[in-house]
């Protein structure tokens, strides 16, 4: 299993159309092989700031499958242009759990 972490900064003003629009593409990536689940989450200090989490069965899942989907060409669309600047997205393997 990899956790996908990724910083989401919304353009000020932004964040209900954000929200409207991911709640839509959350359907595309759904439906992606290797999907296991999500959560995103609004800060609370920043409001412009989400934290977008999403568990694939393997990295490749999703740098391989998910990216390079037709999918993928829609999910950008509907939410690359909310974000300034755009997120750094890192992939992370669990070592420990309590």
């Amino acid at each position: 299993m990899v956790l996908e972490h990724a910083l989401l900064s919304v353009v000020p003003g932004r964040e209900a159309q954000f929200e409207d629009a991911f709640g839509r593409a959350r359907a595309i990536i759904a439906g992606t092989p290797g999907f296991e689940g999500l959560t995103l989450s609004r800060c609370v200090e920043r409001p412009g700031t989400y934290l977008l989490l999403v568990t694939w069965r393997s990295l490749e899942d999703h740098t391989v499958g998910f990216r390079g989907s037709a999918g993928y060409q829609e999910w950008r669309r509907l939410l690359h242009h909310f974000y300034d600047p755009f997120p750094v997205v890192e992939h992370y393997e669990q070592v420990l759990t309590a």
